[in-house]
């Protein structure tokens, strides 16, 4: 059996390190990436592999060629530190750019809109991630991502490990014995139902300020910009003081990242917009909220934080995942959690556009970003029927497939690539 560990923990952490070695009892010829090690860029969103270069990110880096060892290998297993429910930003960024190895084209699963195969053998998947201390809802959001990013990467097989707190060396050899032979045997892990998520509500106080952070490559021109801006007019008409921070262009910069933080420790509410990519939230938003956490160790409020997600399925409930991570952050770093939205097909719908410049289908969403500013300006959760009126679907889901298709058969055109939008770069032959 071919494996590959994919190891996304952060530097001085021994847990990888003994995790591996226990492994390596069972698995002595698998192959190991320290992915901090590697030269991998965040995945810019711009769907070239795709249709500029089918099947190969754009970006001529390390991903690639891990990328290709994913494909062609029998057993990938991913290692991580629990991290508000979801993965390291380490271990996030390699998985954002498998969205290279499926196909831009739709199918039915489960009565969901999923992304085809690009290629006829996917690897099973063992993920195993580690936590200080027992965290039911943390553990529960983490074990349904693995369920879902095995849905969307096709693994026959997923099982999902956790280690709690410091175990000797023989026990942890134990427990990954009995998880390999759980993938051996093909008996999925369960999956639990994501967590009930608290929103108080009671003693609300009013908002004075308010920052806006959007987590999109895209920064101004995204979706999520146009999404989070036209919430924040709002709130502003509402006599609330706004600040928007682009995470992307903040991120390698010691000034702008002190800028994001002091912003934040003087805000009463956050709002953190943002696209889906792969069931989660990109791998620099993650290691945004992990800086954010490291400088809230010492600095605990009752700052309201709320997130509006969008996806490119039709169904917002792709976003469900995504949002629960959202909500474990703000429950560990003392924030209180003020509710969400999730938009389906928030990409072919509003496309980086204004809503003020939009046509009628803008409606929905700006009624529901304007109930969501009138709560929030009054220190209270977004309520529930904006949430429903956000998440509405534009258009049925066979109509989604036959455009969406169509869609991306057009924008392979542009760049002669219609012929080989299905290509195979890491197929062995």
């Amino acid at each position: 059996m071919k494996t590959l560990i994919l190891d996304g923990s952060h530097g001085n952490d021994p847990q990888a390190s003994k995790i591996v070695s226990a492994l390596y009892r069972h698995l002595p010829d698998a192959e190991t990436i320290i992915l901090r090690e590697q030269k991998i860029g965040n995945c810019a969103g711009d769907f070239f592999c795709w249709v500029r270069n089918p099947g190969m990110c754009n970006t001529d880096d390390d991903n690639r060629i891990i990328a290709a060892k994913i494909v062609q290998c029998d057993l990938v297993i991913y290692l991580t530190p629990v991290t508000f429910g979801g993965y390291s930003s380490e271990l996030k960024r390699m998985v954002d750019h498998q969205i290279q190895n499926i196909s831009p084209f739709f199918i039915n699963i489960d009565g969901e809109i999923h992304h085809q195969k690009r290629y006829g053998h996917y690897p099973n998947v063992l993920t195993i991630g580690w936590m200080d201390e027992p965290n039911e809802q943390a553990e529960a959001i983490f074990r349904h991502l693995v369920h879902r990013n095995a849905i969307n990467m096709y693994a026959k097989t997923s099982v999902c490990g956790l280690v709690i707190g410091s175990q000797p060396e023989a026990d942890l050899a134990t427990q990954t014995s009995l998880w390999l032979e759980a993938i051996a045997s093909g008996s999925n892990s369960p999956v639990p139902a994501l967590p009930a998520i608290n929103i108080v509500s009671s003693d609300p106080t009013p908002v004075r300020r308010a920052v806006l952070l959007v987590g999109s490559p895209r920064t101004k021109k995204s979706t999520s910009a146009s999404l989070g801006g036209y919430l924040f007019e709002q709130l502003n008409t509402r006599g609330v003081e706004t600040k928007t921070i682009q995470i992307y262009t903040s991120l390698n910069s010691q000034e702008r990242m002190k800028a994001m933080v002091d912003a934040i420790s003087n805000a009463d509410l956050i709002v953190l917009a943002f696209p889906l990519y792969v069931d989660s939230l990109p791998a620099p938003v993650i290691s945004a909220l992990e800086k954010i956490a490291a400088h809230r160790k010492d600095n605990q409020s009752h700052t309201l934080f709320a997130a509006i997600s969008n996806c490119g399925f039709p169904e917002a409930e792709h976003n469900d995942t995504a949002l629960a991570i959202c909500s474990e952050f703000a429950r560990q770093n003392g924030f209180t959690w003020a509710g969400s939205l999730a938009l389906g097909g928030g990409q072919g719908l509003v496309h980086g556009v204004p809503l003020s410049e939009m046509d009628g289908r803008a409606i929905p969403l700006k009624k529901s970003l304007e109930l969501a500013a009138e709560a929030l300006a009054a220190g209270q959760p977004i309520p529930q029927p904006a949430r429903d009126l956000f998440a509405k679907p534009v258009i049925p889901n066979w109509m989604y497939k036959l455009f969406g298709g169509y869609g991306w058969k057009q924008q392979a055109k542009k760049y002669g690539k219609e012929k080989s939008i299905k290509r195979q770069p890491y197929l062995i032959k």
